[in-house]
């Protein structure tokens, strides 16, 4: 059995991570990339799927764990009747090939330890070819290869390679294990102890750029290296998520794959990454989305691969079981076809923000630009899917039309700022035309808030950006009917429903109440308290982001975003038992979509 997904930490190498448990499993791996077949899948059904557990005999999970300072170097320790031993996990910065590099180190005592490994290519179905290579056992089957090095006595057992030994305070005991296509020579494998230290250096230097210096430091800083995490280095896309079909409920079949890039959650990514000073990452970004997005703005897509490829085409892996029994087990993802309208105004927003950091614009960038603004001027007042992917009959959204303003907002900004030579009177037209119909069509007037959609009386928890995107400023009536609106009717149990609906039975997903504080500041609103919270409220995501650090990619990505950019603008605020207005209403929060019960951590929710 897996375990609950909150408890899993995530090593990564910026082209692919490992999902390590308190047990010391790694019961996910995807080599060589984050979309590649996985050869550890434990987590989507159980061990005989593939995995790597290291860890005292007869021991469960681990006494205590924790990241080595500012850095994805994981430490996990248990203290047995032996004594006391201590796994170091992590993947070195890639160079010839992929490594994970495990590191048995005895802190007192002599402490039996097992190892046993399972390697499982294409998602647990292929059992690979075995053999003896020189000091390496090597695995092979199809287009994979893996060897492992180790200082320890190998042998296999009912198809899986284990090894027992005793270490002693003092002794380390390293693995390291390398993967290649099975055509190329074998790679050196890295020297462990070196890479340790390369490795920590890496994100040291790394996170050292940082220059945030609000409230909520030690958080930020965590969160940032997991959005860093994320990066798909050789491109610079912004990956959504390290896992695939993680469920929104469990025991239900909405089983996504998220092991790609959706320009909606890149783009917040990229305002976090701004906010902080990272500016490297936001041109690496801008470069990826030019090549991805290059074409017709018709076929703007709301998601790309790794490398911008077009085409994910989504299939189930039946012969996995899902976690917790969560079917099907999905590969790819058919919602790259939907339409989703308030994409082209977040793109046009995350190249505002990058012109705006001082990013110099390119002659690229400013074709595309205008290319999605003559589509988005023909095309606005369709109806779309929304950017919860809902895959049913499409419907006149309120957040896709407000986003379609801000991509006109932002390209008259834009002029008036930077003195492009284009006529943005046609812009300002359609901007005031937008704004204006969505005031009218949108709001419910007798209830002080604005809708889901046209003629609904559903609310969204996307109306929450509203003051964020600009819009409306936060001290705007109809504003602040909507937040309080959202509180009222979306707030549970410190969470905030996106919407919700008779007709799923399953239930609407959760985001984080974060995405409350981050509109709430700007309008004034006394933000509601769940019972016994006291003046709390503006923390709780950050403690249950702290309980749950060592969570999947996804997770703390979108808990990332929500800690680096709400705690920019809580900062800002007067904290004194409730939030008082701040001067920033464009800051964003991007928040997570979950329950407390493990369910549903795999999928971002703006806010």
């Amino acid at each position: 059995m897996p375990g609950r997904i909150e408890d899993y930490a995530l090593i990564g190498d910026l082209q692919s991570a490992a999902l390590v448990g308190q047990d010391g499993s790694i019961d996910w791996l995807c080599l060589p990339r984050f979309d590649s077949a996985a050869c550890f899948a434990a987590l989507l059904a159980d061990e005989s799927a593939g995995h790597w557990r290291i860890a005292p005999v007869g021991a469960g999970a681990a006494t205590s764990r924790r990241y080595r300072g500012d850095t994805l170097v994981l430490e996990t320790e248990w203290r047995t009747a032996d004594g006391i031993v201590r796994v170091i996990d992590f993947m070195p910065p890639r160079g010839e090939a992929a490594d994970v590099v495990r590191i048995v180190e005895g802190v007192s005592g002599a402490v039996p330890i097992h190892m046993d490994l399972v390697l499982r290519f294409d998602y647990g179905r292929v059992i690979p070819w075995v053999r003896r290579h020189d000091r390496d056992l090597a695995a092979i089957a199809g287009p994979d290869a893996v060897w492992l090095r180790t200082d320890a006595t190998l042998h296999g057992r009912d198809r899986a390679t284990v090894a027992d030994f005793t270490v002693r305070e003092g002794e380390r005991v390293p693995f390291v294990l390398t993967h290649q296509l099975s055509h190329l020579p074998q790679p050196q494998p890295v020297d462990p102890f070196p890479a340790l230290s390369r490795t920590q250096r890496y994100w040291e230097e790394w996170i050292g750029r940082c220059d945030y210096d609000g409230r909520w430091p030690d958080a930020v800083r965590r969160s940032l290296i997991l959005l860093k995490a994320l990066t798909y280095a050789p491109t610079g896309g912004l990956l959504a998520a390290a896992t695939t079909s993680l469920p929104e409920q469990l025991g239900g079949s909405r089983n996504w794959d998220y092991r790609y890039c959706w320009l909606r959650d890149a783009t917040f990514t990229l305002q976090a990454l701004l906010g902080t000073g990272y500016v490297a990452e936001a041109k690496a970004w801008r470069e990826w989305l030019l090549r991805a997005v290059a074409g017709d703005p018709a076929n703007l897509q709301i998601m790309y691969g790794l490398d911008g490829t077009r085409r994910l085409p989504e299939y189930t892996v039946d012969w996995l079981s899902g976690y917790e029994g969560a079917r099907p087990v999905r590969v790819g993802n058919a919602a790259a076809g939907q339409l989703q309208l308030d994409v082209w105004g977040e793109v046009l927003d995350g190249l505002h923000l990058a012109r705006e950091a001082g990013i110099a614009a390119s002659d690229a960038g400013w074709d595309l630009q205008r290319a999605l603004l003559d589509f988005l001027e023909s095309n606005w007042r369709q109806p779309d899917n929304s950017l919860w992917e809902v895959r049913g009959e499409r419907r006149q959204f309120v957040h896709s039309k407000i986003m379609a303003w801000a991509g006109f907002d932002r390209a008259v900004t834009a002029v008036d700022h930077h003195g492009l030579d284009v006529p943005a009177e046609r812009w300002r037209t359609l901007r005031a035309e937008i704004h204006a119909e969505v005031c009218a069509r949108g709001f419910d007037t007798d209830r002080n808030t604005f809708t889901q959609s046209y003629g609904s009386a559903a609310l969204d928890a996307a109306l929450l950006l509203i003051p964020r995107v600009g819009f409306l400023p936060g001290t705007d009536p109809r504003v602040v009917g909507t937040v309080e609106a959202v509180q009222r009717d979306l707030c549970q149990d410190g969470f905030v429903l996106r919407y919700r609906s008779a007709a799923r039975r399953h239930g609407p997903r959760r985001i984080r109440r974060l995405s409350v504080l981050a509109a709430v500041g700007p309008t004034g609103v006394e933000p509601e308290r769940p019972a016994g919270s006291g003046v709390r409220l503006g923390c709780d995501g950050l403690s249950y982001g702290r309980r749950d650090q060592s969570s999947p990619g996804r997770m703390w990505e979108g808990a990332g975003n929500s800690i680096c950019s709400s705690s920019s603008t809580l900062s800002a605020a007067c904290w004194s038992g409730k939030i008082r207005k701040t001067p920033s209403s464009r800051m964003v929060c991007n928040t997570v979509r979950t329950n407390r019960d493990g369910a549903d951590r795999s999928k971002v929710a703006p806010c």
